[in-house]
C-alpha cells in the first residue's frame, strides 16, 4: 500500500484532515452562496454586529504635502476609544469616493495607522522600515487622498490606540517574553520601546485567542466588527459620496478587507493584497505562518478562503498576488483565482474581478499599488 504524506502543518496528526472531511463539508464543498458565507462567518467568527453608530470626537487636524487630515475618536465600548486619521485632498470641500484603508498585522502591534498614513508628525523610523517592505517606501492612505478620496485609516482591535497594556498581560506569556527579552540582550541588542511592545504582543497573541474563544468571538471576529463600524462610519459623512466605500489592505489587512466585504453591504469594492490562497493548499506548511485574523477556528466550515473573499460577488474585487510572496504557496494562490474568476463567472460579472499576479515579495508595492489605483478609479468613480 502506498502511503501518502500528510501536509507539513498535520504531520504530527496523520489522518486529523480526513477525520475532519468526514464530519461534513470543509472548505467550501459544499459551495455556499454568499448569504450563506455571511450568516456562517457571523456565527463562527463571533461578529458582534453593532446596532447602532458610536459618536465621534475631532481630536485634531493638519494640513501637509497636499492632504488634509483630521484625527478621529470613536468608543468601540471594549477597552480604549479607537482612533483613526480621515485624510483628503488639501482645499477639497465637496464629497468624494472613499475607502478605509486597512493596515496589516506584520508583528507590528504597536502600530497600527501609521504604517499605512501620515499623521500629523514625520512618520517614525521604524514605521518607515516597515513600510520599505511592505509599501514601496509610500504612505498609501495619503497617496489614496491625494488621488482624489476621502481615506479613513482606522487602528484595528489590538493595534496603535487599541494595543491591550502589557500590565494587564497573563504572567505566562509575560514570562515567555522575558526570556525572549533576556537573549537580544545578551546579544547586544538595544530595543526601542515599541519593539518591546511588540515581543509582549506577539507571545500575548494567542492568549488572546483563547479568551476570545471563551467568550464566544474569535480574533477575526473582534477585528471584523471594529472595522464594521469604521465602514459605517465613513459611509455615514458628509463628505463622502453616497453607494459605499471601498475596502483594501495588504496581508493581515487583506484579511480585514475579505472579511468586511463578505459582512457589510455598505461596501462597494474591495481589493484583497498578498492573502489569498485556497486553505488546502495552505496546511503544507502555511497556516503556522499567519494571524488569526484569517486562521479562526472554523473557517474551514465557513467555505474556502478565496469563497470568503468572493462572497460579495457581483460587488467589484481586486486580488493581488506576489509570486515570491513565501508566506503563500504559488499553487494555493492559482487555485484562489481560478476559484474566485469562476464564482464571478457564476454571478454573470466576470469583469467585476481582477486577479493580478506580480513578480514580487509578500508587499504593496508601487507596482502593485498603480493596478489597485486604476481598479478604485474605474469602480468607485
Amino acid at each position: 500500500m502506498t502511503s501518502i504524506t500528510p501536509p507539513a502543518d498535520l504531520a504530527g496528526v496523520p489522518g486529523l484532515l480526513d477525520l475532519a472531511r468526514s464530519r461534513g463539508p470543509l472548505f467550501g464543498s459544499d459551495a455556499p452562496t454568499g448569504q450563506e458565507i455571511r450568516r456562517r462567518l457571523i456565527d463562527t467568527l463571533g461578529v458582534w454586529i453593532e446596532p447602532g453608530q458610536p459618536q465621534v470626537t475631532e481630536l485634531g487636524s493638519w494640513e501637509r504635502d497636499g492632504v488634509a487630515g483630521t484625527e478621529l475618536e470613536w468608543d468601540v465600548a471594549v477597552g480604549a476609544p479607537s482612533r483613526g486619521w480621515l485624510l483628503r485632498p488639501a482645499g477639497e470641500a465637496g464629497p468624494l469616493p472613499a475607502a478605509v484603508m486597512m493596515h496589516c498585522h506584520g508583528g507590528v502591534k504597536y502600530y497600527g495607522k501609521e504604517k499605512v498614513a501620515d499623521g500629523p508628525k514625520p512618520p517614525h523610523e521604524r514605521v518607515r522600515q516597515i513600510r520599505a517592505g511592505g509599501y514601496g517606501s509610500v504612505a498609501v492612505a495619503n497617496e489614496l487622498a491625494r488621488r482624489g478620496y476621502t481615506v479613513l485609516a482606522p487602528d484595528a482591535f489590538g493595534w496603535g490606540s487599541r494595543r491591550i497594556p502589557v500590565t494587564a498581560m497573563p504572567s505566562r506569556s509575560t514570562a515567555v517574553t522575558q526570556l525572549q527579552l533576556a537573549e537580544a540582550e545578551r546579544a547586544g541588542r538595544r530595543l526601542t520601546e515599541s519593539e518591546v511592545y511588540d515581543a509582549h504582543a506577539g507571545t500575548h497573541e494567542d492568549a488572546v485567542a483563547k479568551l476570545l474563544g471563551v467568550l464566544g468571538t474569535s480574533w477575526g471576529g473582534m477585528v471584523a466588527r471594529e472595522d464594521l463600524i469604521a465602514v459605517d462610519l465613513l459611509t455615514r459623512r458628509a463628505d463622502v459620496q453616497s453607494g459605499g466605500v471601498a475596502v483594501l489592505g495588504l496581508s493581515g489587512g487583506g484579511a480585514r478587507a475579505a472579511l468586511a466585504t463578505a459582512l457589510s453591504d455598505q461596501v462597494r469594492a474591495a481589493a484583497v493584497l498578498c492573502m489569498m490562497t485556497t486553505l488546502e493548499q495552505a496546511l503544507d506548511g502555511y497556516v503556522h505562518s499567519h494571524t488569526w485574523m484569517m486562521m479562526n477556528p472554523g473557517i474551514g466550515r465557513v467555505a474556502d478562503w478565496p469563497d470568503i473573499a468572493a462572497a460579495a460577488a457581483p460587488r467589484p474585487l481586486f486580488v493581488g498576488y506576489g509570486e515570491q510572496d513565501a508566506l503563500f504557496p504559488l499553487d494555493g494562490m492559482r487555485a484562489a483565482q481560478q476559484t474566485i474568476a469562476a464564482r464571478y463567472e457564476r454571478a454573470g460579472a466576470a469583469q467585476a474581478y481582477r486577479g493580478v499576479f506580480v513578480d514580487e515579495p509578500h508587499a504593496f508595492g508601487t507596482d502593485l499599488q498603480a493596478h489597485v489605483w486604476e481598479f478604485l478609479d474605474q469602480t468607485m468613480r
